[in-house]
């Protein structure tokens, strides 16, 4: 794979977006912790595209396996990260950034309501991967007793609500930065046409 070097840029920057987002909530006892990374994953994904919003959240997930201290929750990072209950949101989180992208990849001018149905898809991705995860490490690796109402009540009931605000938001911001980015390659390239 060849990477242009505003790719490469975009994919550090959101990738370092999502390290800012985690290291904000870096503070209560919750086994799942309120977070801004929904919207970054989202919005990634929607201006990226399918791609380069997963590898931005893949490189994210990699620097705290390889040890970085990047993620919400003790111990911030290294491989034992992978037995942490919500170690399955972060694997959402790719998952999420590629499919939000994959739904906005037939073309660049698609309506709000393509943007907002994106990013609750990808949302529901997050928690499909995340919830999973949460009950099989709580109970088969932690030993305590979760049953599937309770890992609702401790994954899904407190962020729910928040995060369709967090997509919505993200929905609208990428149209809008996409938007923006069509416009400008569309001005650049008749300026080259110009000079030539």
């Amino acid at each position: 794979m060849n990477f242009t070097t505003r790719e490469i840029t975009l994919t550090a920057l959101f990738a370092a977006m999502a390290v800012v987002a985690a290291m904000l909530v870096r503070f209560g006892s919750a086994i799942v912790p309120f977070s801004l990374l929904p919207f970054v994953v989202l919005l990634a994904g929607g201006i990226l595209g399918s791609r380069l919003g997963a590898l931005s959240m893949a490189l994210y997930v990699l620097m705290g396996l390889v040890g970085l201290p990047v993620f919400a929750k003790p111990p911030f990072g290294g491989p034992m990260y992978v037995l942490s209950p919500t170690f399955g949101f972060l694997l959402g989180f790719v998952a999420a950034a590629w499919v939000t992208g994959i739904l906005l990849s037939k073309k660049e001018n698609h309506s709000y309501l393509r943007y907002v149905l994106a990013s609750l898809i990808g949302l529901v991705v997050i928690y499909l991967c995340g919830l999973p995860y949460l009950y099989i490490i709580m109970n088969f690796y932690l030993g305590q007793s979760m049953d599937v109402m309770k890992v609702l009540q401790v994954g899904l009931l407190p962020f729910i609500v928040p995060d369709l605000f967090k997509a919505l938001a993200a929905a609208v911001l990428a149209k809008q930065v996409r938007q923006r980015l069509a416009s400008t390659a569309s001005l650049a390239t008749a300026d080259s046409l110009e000079q030539k």
